[in-house]
């Protein structure tokens, strides 16, 4: 069993990852009933928070996916998780600052590649379950972007002859369901990702007999990723809520209502998929529906930079960390 203290830090640098990882992904909540005024920004955060908690209980799926399916739980160490969670907290921190929605999935994925990879080897890796995590991470903004096209297809048929104003009033009302439940969804996958981190730290660390996620870890990681929502990542918002495309509450009903069904599904059966990726393919369906040049592509060409770095951006911090940190334990 190793020292005490050392898994002590391990849940310490977790519960600031899903700090970060709510900090971040607070825009994928709340950015655009921020940025069609259904909500001012602190009446949102603090909506977006409470329910974020409150989705942290629904499942323990994706954090049992995260617990044994990236690495082997028998052949990493504290070390390995403690340099992973130090790889994503300097992401999503330094992301999160530039205003550039990330995924925190992605960040913790590639982090625990990268200190397993430098612990034991690519032996370490589960191919199998990585290639079903990496599918889900590519397909979900393609499925986030044709649910957001093809929803929004029939509510403008349907809404056609109304005048704006009445629309934005009915829409408005509909925004507040939506963003309520892209919140919960919001907390159901992603605070699940942490859980599965220290359950697995717990493990390795003979402190668990399996990978069941106990429930005061549950209750850590969703009071640690609802504060850090609390806060908010207002660089972040700007970006998803105005700079991509012009939203109106229609739009953001729309996008967040397809985001919830497919956070939901994915959260149920475990698999890990990015929230941030899934918010804002819909939010390009949802403005696509109107034309192509509705989307400001310079802003989105930032983001999709940003999502092509994460993965092997994290692996190599955490690789480097690894090392660093095992010349002194």
């Amino acid at each position: 069993m190793e020292p005490s203290w050392l898994i002590f830090v391990v849940v310490i640098l977790a519960l600031i990852f899903d700090f970060t990882n709510g900090w971040n992904d607070s825009a994928n909540a709340i950015a655009t009933v921020v940025s069609t005024r259904v909500l001012n920004p602190y009446q949102a955060v603090l909506l977006a928070a409470g329910l974020n908690i409150a989705g942290a209980f629904f499942s323990t799926a994706v954090a049992k996916t995260i617990g044994k399916g990236i690495v082997s739980p028998d052949l990493v160490n504290q070390t390995v998780v403690a340099a992973a969670l130090v790889g994503g907290i300097v992401w999503n921190t330094v992301t999160t600052l530039m205003g550039l929605p990330i995924s925190a999935s992605h960040a913790l994925i590639g982090g625990v590649m990268g200190a397993g990879i430098a612990h034991g080897g690519f032996g370490v890796l589960n191919l199998k379950v990585l290639k079903i995590i990496f599918e889900a991470m590519i397909l979900s903004p393609l499925f986030g972007f044709i649910f957001g096209f093809v929803f929004m297809v029939p509510v403008i048929r349907l809404f056609f002859r109304t005048s704006r104003g009445t629309a934005n009033r009915i829409f408005k009302k509909l925004q507040l369901l939506s963003a309520s439940v892209m919140a919960f969804s919001h907390g159901t996958s992603d605070a699940q990702k942490v859980m599965g981190v220290i359950t697995l730290a717990l493990f390795s660390g003979g402190y668990l007999n399996s990978i069941e996620v106990p429930k005061w870890v549950i209750l850590i990681c969703a009071l640690a990723m609802g504060l850090g929502t609390a806060v908010g990542g207002w660089n972040v918002i700007r970006t998803l809520g105005a700079r991509m495309i012009k939203i109106e509450p229609v739009h953001g009903f729309v996008a967040e209502t397809s985001a919830s069904l497919i956070l939901l599904f994915t959260a149920h059966v475990g698999v890990p998929v990015s929230t941030t990726h899934t918010i804002t393919g819909c939010i390009l369906g949802v403005g696509s529906t109107r034309r192509l040049s509705a989307v400001r592509w310079g802003v989105t060409t930032k983001i999709l930079y940003a999502w092509i770095f994460t993965l092997p951006g994290t692996a190599l911090m955490s690789y480097l960390a690894y090392k660093v940190f095992a010349s002194f334990f």
